[in-house]
């Protein structure tokens, strides 16, 4: 196994190992001892061929026959699979069919153990505010000096790029620190939302069976050592800045009611206490690359919405009920926060996050009931209070998991947010009725046997069934991992966790690419994500990126930039991914991507011995 390349001889062993893609196409960090073992091999073949797993002697540990899959559209490859999970002797091999033979592997009782403080240290690594420190980062050339000091922001005004002329508002607030979103440097609440919450929610999950995958010093993090879990000071540095986004009562802002047929906007201003600015960013975009401490634009506050005030409402209230013996101020402070994002909400329902901004994503999301829902569910399990009881209750969300229940809540992303809500009762809510919370569980374990039965239609394994796939594919199958991982905490049933491994199994290299999408980890990791301090393709000054971010991944539907347009029409669907500094469309990284990896690695390290596996 291949993991964190961190010197320049290993950076041109990966250069070499770049060029040597394989007919076989398997996890490149390993397998687990007694964990689900697969692979795909690319041949015409019609008929099964024979397969042999050698050790490191040459001598035959496991062999039989592939499963003739045949033509698969998604990646335009014609293949056969393979299951050798019956070899459970650590060791180190290769697969062979026929003349073709994989790389070298491992089976390892913990081969993904260093993979989750990996994922975390992308979020410490992208800290606005503070300086990375050389003792905190793999390399030197990692380490650089504070972005955003101090970052005091008033409203937008002047004129738009449609022609809007904004007013600007009557505050000044400090949103110092936080996490940069992506490639940019701006820092959004909605994605910041959903990137927090399941930090959080992989906290939650692990102390319900015992467990502290990032106890108090398991992270490279300055406030190791603190007495606190690590995972919970990492999201307390967003949740800080989360907070300090929320607008002063009685103070006013401008927002956009209505695109004019001119294509300005009809704007109103409005009481806008307790709601949340919906970000903050640059007046204009920087160039790549650009360290945050050199970034020249200023900074401003973009009008609030009621879906970042949601986000906000939302992950206050889970905050609250985690701090609360922890941090009983800390606490109290999310509590009210969460409130009065709430009241806030309710009474500017549906104020979208229009307007025509240089400098930083848009985060539009025309829908709100989802995060109603979400947010009506975390106050009420932190709070046991009926009228948030009600109110989530009244959601066409219900209890409903992504693909079952009264209306579906999709799969997990920050426009699509009422799954988080249908999990937090099924696990965090003590007061609700055990016949609701059994229907929660329910709905997301019918979900979780759909994602199942949709791997068995991917030639790779994956479990995501067609062919069209999104911006950010890879931090949409994470979160498929998750509600996977959460149905075998339901259950005990080991076949969720073997399909949260297939998930895995994808973006570390079982794929058309033969490339593991995880700086870092694996024979051909990606090198060159789209991200202005971590460039080293457009500037040697600047560094490659640490191990342990997850590119965005094959995308076949938004491809919006010139590297993805050049592709367009021309790649198979999960060939449309370059590893490429330029392509934010296939090959960014952002904080609501690596998340769910943090979530998923947590989950399976460490595996557990096979005659352990309990429901929760």
């Amino acid at each position: 196994m291949i993991r964190r390349a961190l010197g320049l001889s290993s950076l041109a062993l990966l250069a070499a190992a770049a060029a040597q893609a394989q007919e076989i196409r398997l996890n490149q960090v390993g397998f687990e001892t007694y964990g689900p073992k697969a692979a795909t091999v690319v041949t015409d073949a019609a008929g099964p061929l024979p397969w042999r797993v050698i050790d490191a002697s040459g001598a035959v540990a496991a062999e039989g026959v592939t499963r003739p899959f045949g033509a698969d559209a998604a990646s335009g490859d014609t293949v056969q699979r393979i299951d050798f999970s019956s070899l459970n002797q650590p060791g180190d091999y290769r697969l062979r069919v026929g003349e073709a033979e994989s790389r070298s592997f491992a089976i390892a009782d913990r081969p993904f153990a260093a993979l989750k403080a990996d994922a975390l240290a992308y979020f410490y690594q992208n800290r606005a505010g503070v300086p990375i420190l050389a003792e905190h980062v793999d390399r030197p050339e990692l380490a650089r000096p504070a972005g955003h000091v101090n970052e005091r922001a008033t409203c937008f005004s002047g004129t738009d790029p449609r022609g809007t002329v904004w007013p600007g508002c009557d505050h000044t607030l400090d949103v110092s620190g936080g996490w940069y979103d992506a490639g940019d440097h701006g820092k959004y609440v909605v994605n910041g939302g959903i990137s927090v919450w399941t930090l959080v929610n992989a906290y939650e999950r692990a102390e319900r069976r015992g467990l502290a995958p990032f106890a108090d010093g398991q992270a490279d993090i300055p406030e190791a050592g603190n007495g606190v879990d690590d995972l919970l000071d990492e999201a307390r540095y967003q949740l800080e800045f989360l907070l300090r986004m929320q607008i002063p009562d009685g103070a006013r802002a401008w927002v956009a009611v209505e695109a004019l047929p001119n294509g300005r906007y009809r704007l109103v201003e409005i009481d806008a206490g307790g709601m949340a600015h919906h970000k903050v960013h640059d007046r204009a975009w920087t160039a790549l690359p650009t360290a945050p401490a050199d970034a020249p634009e200023e900074r401003l506050l973009y009008p609030p919405s009621t879906a970042a005030t949601l986000n906000l409402a939302a992950v206050a209230a889970q905050c609250a009920r985690v701090w609360r013996d922890i941090d009983p101020a800390f606490a109290e402070r999310c509590l009210t926060a969460g409130r009065r994002a709430y009241a806030a909400a309710e009474r500017h329902s549906d104020i979208q996050a229009l307007g025509a901004f240089e400098g930083g994503g848009g985060y539009g999301d025309a829908k709100l009931t989802d995060e109603f829902y979400w947010a009506a569910a975390e106050l009420y399990a932190t709070t046991g209070e009926e009228d948030f009881l009600r109110d989530a209750r009244g959601s066409p969300y219900w209890l409903a998991g992504p693909s079952t229940g009264g209306a579906p809540t999709g799969d997990p992303a920050w426009p699509e947010t009422a799954a988080l809500g249908t999990i937090t009762l099924a696990t965090e809510a003590p007061e609700l009725s055990t016949a609701d919370r059994d229907a929660a569980r329910a709905n997301l374990v019918a979900s979780a046997r759909t994602y199942l039965a949709e791997a068995r239609t991917q030639g790779y394994g994956f479990p995501r069934a067609g062919t069209r796939f999104e911006w950010g594919s890879n931090g949409t199958l994470m979160n498929r991992a998750m509600i996977l991982g959460l149905a075998h905490d339901f259950t005990g049933e080991a076949a969720f966790r073997d399909g949260a491994i297939s998930a895995l199994d994808f973006i570390l290299g079982r794929n058309p690419l033969d490339r593991s999408f995880v700086s870092g980890w694996g024979a051909r990791p990606m090198l060159n994500p789209h991200h202005r301090f971590w460039a080293h393709s457009a500037d040697p000054a600047y560094p490659r990126p640490p191990a342990g971010a997850l590119s965005g991944g094959p995308n076949n539907t938004g491809m919006a930039d010139d590297v993805a347009r050049g592709m367009a029409g021309r790649c198979a669907p999960l060939r449309c991914w370059a590893d490429d500094l330029r392509s934010y469309a296939l090959n960014e990284v952002a904080i609501n991507w690596n998340a769910p990896l943090v979530w998923v690695a947590a989950f399976v390290d460490p595996a557990p011995q096979p005659d352990l596996q309990a429901a929760d």
